[in-house]
């Protein structure tokens, strides 16, 4: 087929019908461009700007539509055409923001564009949000009344601890979610799967410089706390302890290192999660839902 590949940026889209002829062809090659595109955006680290987000799944792709991202493209293989009915439904729920481009594919090329051992058929390419920090700051509508709840993942590089951090942020009302440089992007396919599509709803920062994520948070009055892996001691508070019901940005380290040491300088204070004797640290992510969890237990109780 000789269609041209996405635009690099969002726009209005309208379903097409499907009697359209273009609609019923089918790509059979595996150099097609907009096979090409498919497979960067479902296998690689995450898009550039301008670039479009490569999302998997039938679920995942309404997720997205419903949270009010724009799609440039549908790509549908030949066992995921059961699936297409309730993708296209899903946005006809979003009155502007539908598909306007559907592809067909074989099972085996959809099989080739994709990173899952499972591949589910339906695909689509979606036009990247632009939020600022004062959207961080705020949240999405809900949460306009709360007080700040940022996690910043500072140099996280394993995709599966960021995305469980995104998924935990917004499952515990954090307001937004910051990677600086050196972290994994949220953005891509392995952290979507592992936020299940948290990262396409709750904003989210990436690749911004340390300090200035900590220069910005200081402006708004954001108490700056760091996960420590240390046992408490001398400048540290358990989580309980420490005040997370106001303003509050909780910075998650390094797999390996930790948090770097212009996070350390910059911090309000520490906070180190009790763990036996014999763990020496807890995952990033774990570590991240832990302490949003608390966060939102005071806000709970806060409001009673």
């Amino acid at each position: 087929m000789a269609h041209s590949p996405p635009a690099t940026g969002p726009r209005r889209l309208a379903v097409w019908h499907s009697s359209s002829d273009e609609q019923r062809a089918l790509i059979t090659s595996r150099e097609n461009r907009w096979l090409r595109t498919f497979r960067a955006a479902l296998r690689g680290k995450g898009p550039q700007s301008g670039e479009p987000i490569g999302v998997e799944g039938p679920k995942m792709v309404g997720d997205a539509l419903r949270a009010g991202l724009e799609a440039e493209a549908l790509l549908v293989s030949e066992s995921g055409e059961p699936d297409l009915q309730d993708v296209l439904r899903a946005a006809r729920e979003c009155r502007s923001r539908v598909v306007d481009r559907i592809l067909r594919t074989t099972d085996k090329l959809f099989e080739s564009v994709t990173g899952t051992g499972t591949p589910q058929g339906v695909a689509a390419l979606f036009g990247q949000r632009r939020w600022g920090i004062e959207d961080v700051l705020r949240g999405p509508g809900a949460l306009r009344e709360n007080a700040p709840l940022v996690a910043v993942l500072a140099e996280v590089q394993d995709p599966g601890n960021v995305g469980t951090t995104v998924r935990s942020a917004e499952a515990f009302g954090a307001t937004g979610v910051v990677a600086t440089r050196g972290s994994a992007d949220p953005w891509s396919p392995k952290a979507l799967r592992a936020s299940a599509g948290s990262a396409l709803r709750l904003p989210v920062l990436r690749a911004m410089a340390i300090p200035i994520v900590i220069a910005q948070l200081k402006v708004a009055g954001v108490k700056l706390y760091v996960a420590a892996s240390t046992p408490a001691a001398d400048g540290l508070e358990n989580p309980g302890e420490a005040n997370l019901s106001g303003p509050v940005a909780i910075f998650i380290g390094n797999e390996g290192g930790g948090v770097p040491p212009e996070v350390t300088h910059s911090i309000d204070n520490r906070i180190s999660i009790p763990i036996s004797g014999h763990v020496e640290s807890l995952n990033a992510g774990i570590a991240a839902s832990i302490l949003l969890y608390e966060a939102a237990r005071q806000r709970r109780v806060d409001r009673r």
